[in-house]
């Protein structure tokens, strides 16, 4: 479903740098339909500064004079509040209106509404709304950020539509035959290094096993973790070569000094 069909309409908006945040919002989650109520002289240049690259949904943007006339073709209203009372107890959160909005969307044109920054939206104006949207928050302190408020409601909408789609492993999951070849890699590098001892083996590696058993491993993991094994093992000999050539150096160095002092030539 295209997301072109719900309108976002700010109610009296008061500072520019919310009104392009709210275009910001807009566009990262696919929206581009905003309507702005009555907007109190704000200052153009900072919403466009704040809009960023979302410029386009603050030019394109429509005004009216009122909201019943900014809903006037809508055939759902969803409002934002966040204070409670006898009116306001059929709220509910974004998640929990998400669908409700995509399918609404989905016949006819949708609106979600926002208002004012200082004192939110009136009586009056909550009687227009259909459905009422509330997000959950710390009761010392619920008051959102408009824009804030926005980019909530709007990222539910956009995962409920299915617009978005998760990316996929390119690498498919490493069979067991492969995971088990790492684990003798393993298991043969780690004793050579020392970090274990052969009767604490099979107990290190339970260890080591439930340690990538707790998410999924790619081909890809495997074989990167094959490769970490194979540089480990060939550090072990060189150190082990290494070693035994310097050990060999010092023992014909005592053995020259040696015959040295004895007189031996």
């Amino acid at each position: 479903m295209s997301l072109d069909n719900i309108r976002i309409i700010m109610v009296r908006p008061i500072y520019g740098g919310n009104v392009g945040a709210v275009c910001r919002a807009m566009a990262n989650m696919g929206f581009s339909d905003l309507a702005l109520v009555k907007p109190r002289n704000i200052n153009m240049d900072e919403a466009r500064t704040m809009a960023c690259h979302a410029v386009e949904v603050l030019d394109n943007r429509t005004e009216f004079l009122s909201l019943a006339d900014a809903i006037s073709d809508c055939g759902k209203v969803f409002g934002t509040t966040t204070r409670l009372g006898l009116y306001r107890q059929h709220v509910k959160t974004p998640r929990e209106w998400a669908r409700s909005i995509v399918t609404e969307a989905s016949l006819a044109r949708t609106a979600i509404v926002f208002g004012p920054e200082d004192n939110g939206l009136e009586n009056e104006e909550i009687g227009m709304c259909s459905h009422l949207i509330r997000i959950p928050a710390s009761p010392e302190y619920p008051s959102l950020n408009v824009a804030q408020a926005v980019l909530i409601c709007l990222y539910e909408v956009f995962i409920e539509s299915m617009s978005y789609v998760p990316p996929q492993e390119k690498s498919p999951e490493a069979p067991s035959r492969m995971k088990e070849r790492m684990f003798t890699m393993w298991r043969q590098v780690l004793l050579k290094i020392g970090f274990m001892k052969e009767d604490k083996a099979e107990h290190m590696m339970l260890g080591i096993r439930r340690i990538f058993s707790r998410g999924k491993l790619t081909e890809d993991d495997v074989r990167i973790l094959m490769g970490i094994a194979r540089q480990m093992d060939w550090a072990a000999e060189n150190s082990c070569r290494n070693k035994f050539k310097e050990n060999l150096q010092k023992k014909n160095e005592l053995g020259d000094n040696q015959a040295l002092k004895s007189g031996v030539k």
